[in-house]
């Protein structure tokens, strides 16, 4: 059976604690923390002013709720666009990369073994933008192994790794990095999940949810992502890492019209369901 986590900004209108406590209720044991600027949950400037703190209120919390952390999602600013990977101000890059010692350290402190940050969006300077992001990718990979933490950066619509393409091009460029990889972004974006296969290889963590042409996020109803394939493909991989469930209710993209809470059950069960009908067919 799959393992699954859950991100915690599936449920933004509950407090960290309550949130928590309702993963631990819905039966996971690992759960995706995004820290966020707009996750009132986990803030980067929460850790920045007292990061002792900080760390110490969460493995609390984490504790209570009997909960390991499979991944630390760090977004800067509130939206991709500020306080971007790739920003051409060199101030607001080393303020991020700042950020990102820390975070990292937060990271280790709470036993957690995987970091995703975003690739970078366009600043209207093309390849600048491209190999600006490339550089600084770099240096956070070369961060995370001494660390013991696997890196990843999540190809999502409006980056600079908007398709296939361009998300091959930069692992190109970075050696040794990996995806966290969301077949929705692509599917939205109007890609083939066949295509999107390609990019298993890469993945280190798995961003899951319905999607479907022009939607960047769905009821299972009404999914277009082929869900079969993807886990024949991890299987092959031998994929050692989590299946992450990741509705998001955020008034962007239209993800703030799906029931995050029964999709999230809904999802799980379904892809529990292929993976049972898949191992039969191998046997």
């Amino acid at each position: 059976m799959p393992e699954f986590s859950c991100a915690d900004y599936s449920f933004p209108l509950l407090a960290r604690q309550q949130t928590l406590r309702l993963l631990q209720l819905l039966e996971f044991v690992s759960v995706d923390i995004g820290l966020f600027e707009r996750n009132p949950h986990f803030l980067p400037s929460d850790l920045m002013n007292s990061p002792r703190d900080f760390t110490r209120r969460v493995q609390q919390d984490l504790d209570a709720c009997e909960l390991r952390v499979a991944d630390v999602f760090l977004q800067i600013g509130r939206d991709p666009s500020e306080s971007s990977t790739n920003d051409p101000d060199p101030v607001i890059r080393a303020q991020n990369r700042e950020v990102f010692a820390r975070s990292l350290e937060f990271c280790k402190e709470i036993g957690c073994t995987h970091v995703t940050g975003l690739p970078g969006v366009p600043h209207d300077r093309d390849e600048q933008d491209f190999a600006l992001a490339a550089e600084e990718t770099f240096w956070r990979l070369e961060q995370c192994r001494p660390a013991g933490v696997v890196y990843a950066v999540e190809p999502h619509v409006g980056s600079i790794c908007a398709d296939t393409a361009r998300t091959r091009e930069l692992l190109l460029q970075v050696d040794g990095l990996t995806l966290t990889l969301d077949y929705g972004h692509f599917i939205c974006a109007g890609e083939e999940s066949e295509t999107v296969h390609s990019l298993l290889p890469y993945a280190s963590h798995v961003h899951v949810r319905a999607g479907a042409r022009g939607r960047l996020q769905a009821g299972l109803a009404e999914n277009a992502i082929d869900f079969e394939g993807m886990l024949a493909g991890l299987i092959a991989l031998q994929y050692p890492g989590k299946l992450a469930l990741e509705y998001v209710w955020i008034d962007w993209q239209g993800c703030n019209c799906c029931d995050t809470l029964s999709e999230t059950v809904l999802l799980r069960q379904r892809l529990q369901d292929i993976f049972i009908g898949l191992n039969r067919e191998i046997r």
